[in-house]
């Protein structure tokens, strides 16, 4: 009688123990092995026979983990090989006349090239690249890493295949990130229209494809939806071809109004530095019948402090920017102010004099630059804040450098405005550029408002420099290359009319923008001026002319 219950007590400690040992076990198994490195679990691939190799790589999945993935991915490629002389393990990029190139196949560190005597490939079949798309779908579907998994699933959707069914519907149900999870739905619904033969999932499919814009279920609905010699659809299913035509009918929909969107932005990027650009002449040009032919070499002046301004700040590269506005406004509005004083004042009234001194100067002030910072094209860093793009789906995204130009351009528009509404100065300049005479008259110091209104106009540019130097290359010639566009947007708005300087630099972006896949960028470029000589013909003094007795 009490023999049963210690008999029992026994079996049941046993038990107990072998279901915690075994539990124990799985887990250790399925953990990466700190102790062993890649090279050593996977030396005995070398010279491995076939009947070997699904062992070996389920020990490199169990117990490498992630880290396995280049050999892994290689060996599935096809250009896994070792050296017959050292048995190293390399991976073959790409095959020349009589070898290969060969690549480190753990650290990818090139090798050089190799005659294909000196490799033997490690041996491969059908039934281990089952395995290991399996084991590298697990590796990176599986993996805590969301961008591996992500990786994962944009490989998927790129090869739609039966076998990816099986792993993509375990990742889904035990996925939580809800970027991660609609992309794991559209793989779902493409691997299924794919691989599927019965109608109904493979409508059931197209439906749940219905929102995405992701190029690899585009070119698999073109496919689906392709025509033989004779015009007839391959797909036998005709409900299913007409259903995939019409989802590819709205698909093609929306990515035409993307693309629209997509032009527009870059237009209004690019009508946004115009604007930079050309609100620092409109100013001096408005004011004072100024042509200045140095106002690009003001521009470069700009571009070129935020330059040294980052060599001064190499461990700030991050706050750089905001040290550079502030330093290219200073000394572009001290240069302008220079030239004021020193070329420009005792030509006032003689504009083709002034025209010729101006672009005098601006050679003066390309060679000072050559002189210090040689010939040679410089590249500003940009900040990590402005790098990348936001991205607002799979086909359409916002670079950042872009939207902050746009950004500040708009901001530099606002605050010239307050100044030229609500300071003393402003009142004074609009004084002046509508009729200087009775200013004068009335106790206008017009020399100071002058100067005042050129260095202002010098620094906006600077300004521009700062911008630029986000979106190209700073280089002596930097300023040549928009001094035509400036005189244009501000000749089209309105001399001397900032919100002419607005209107047609954003219009005049926006327009080339449009124009230049028809026609080409230098095409475009010809059009638009066509169109403003044309336009100045019609209405001579612009958009929105200056009001006044002597705007004339």
């Amino acid at each position: 009688m009490n023999k049963l219950p210690i008999h029992y007590f026994l079996s049941l400690v046993i038990a107990v123990f072998g279901v915690v040992y075994s539990q124990q076990s799985a887990a250790e198994s399925s953990t990466p092995n700190p102790s062993v490195t890649l090279a050593e679990l996977s030396e005995p691939l070398v010279g491995a026979n076939l009947r070997k190799m699904p062992a070996l790589v389920e020990r490199l999945e169990l117990e490498a983990g992630t880290t396995a993935l280049p050999v892994l991915e290689a060996l599935l490629a096809g250009e896994l090989y070792y050296q017959r002389s050292d048995k190293r393990l390399v991976r073959a990029v790409s095959q020349t006349e009589g070898g290969f190139q060969i690549s480190d196949v753990f650290s990818t560190d090139a090798l050089g090239s190799v005659a294909k005597k000196q490799i033997r490939k490690v041996k491969l079949n059908n039934a281990l690249r089952v395995q290991l798309r399996a084991a590298i779908g697990r590796l990176t579907l599986l993996s805590d890493d969301p961008k591996l998994r992500l990786t994962a699933i944009e490989n998927m959707l790129k090869k739609p295949d039966q076998a990816n069914l099986e792993l993509l519907q375990q990742a889904r149900a035990q996925e939580t990130d809800s970027d991660i999870v609609d992309l794991l739905n559209e793989a779902l619904a493409l691997n299924l229209l794919i691989a599927a033969t019965d109608r109904q999932p493979r409508l059931q499919a197209l439906r749940e494809l219905e929102g995405s814009l992701q190029p690899a279920v585009r070119n698999a609905l073109q496919a689906l939806v392709a025509l033989d010699a004779d015009a007839q659809p391959l797909e036998q299913d005709i409900v299913v071809f007409t259903s995939a035509s019409r989802l590819l009918d709205k698909i093609d929909g929306k990515l035409g109004f993307y693309a629209f969107l997509e032009t527009l932005f870059f237009g209004l990027s690019l009508g946004s530095v115009l604007l930079l650009i050309a609100t620092g002449l409109a100013i001096t040009f408005g004011v004072m019948g100024v042509i200045n032919m140095a106002h690009g070499e003001l521009i470069m002046l700009g571009a070129y402090t935020t330059y040294v301004v980052q060599l001064l700040m190499p461990n700030h590269i991050e706050y750089s920017l905001l040290v550079a506005v502030p330093a290219a406004f200073l000394v572009s509005g001290l240069v302008g102010i220079l030239i004021e004083r020193s070329v420009i004042r005792f030509l006032h009234g003689r504009p083709l004099e002034t025209l010729l001194a101006t672009f005098g100067v601006s050679l003066i002030l390309q060679q000072a630059v050559r002189s210090i910072f040689s010939p040679l094209n410089r590249q500003v860093a940009t900040p990590e804040w402005m790098s990348g793009s936001l991205e607002i789906n799979s086909i359409f995204s916002l670079t950042y450098n872009r939207l902050y130009v746009f950004l500040f351009a708009l901001l530099v528009f606002v605050l010239l405005q307050l100044i030229l509404k609500r300071t003393t100065l402003g009142l004074n300049v609009r004084a002046v550029s509508q009729n200087r005479s009775m200013a004068k008259a009335m106790g206008v110091k017009t020399d100071w408002v002058d100067a005042m209104t050129f260095g202002l106009g010098s620094g906006v540019a600077g300004l521009a420099g700062v911008a630029l130097s986000q979106l190209t290359n700073v280089g002596p010639n930097l300023g040549q290359a928009y001094i035509i566009d400036s005189f244009m947007v501000v000749v089209f708005g309105g001399v001397g009319n900032l919100w002419g300087t607005l209107v047609a630099g954003l219009s005049l972006g926006v327009f080339t923008k449009f124009l230049e896949p028809a026609t080409g960028a230098v095409m475009a470029k010809i059009l638009v001026l066509v169109f403003i000589v044309l336009f100045i013909q019609k209405r001579p003094r612009g958009l929105f002319p200056q009001q006044g007795r002597a705007a004339e």
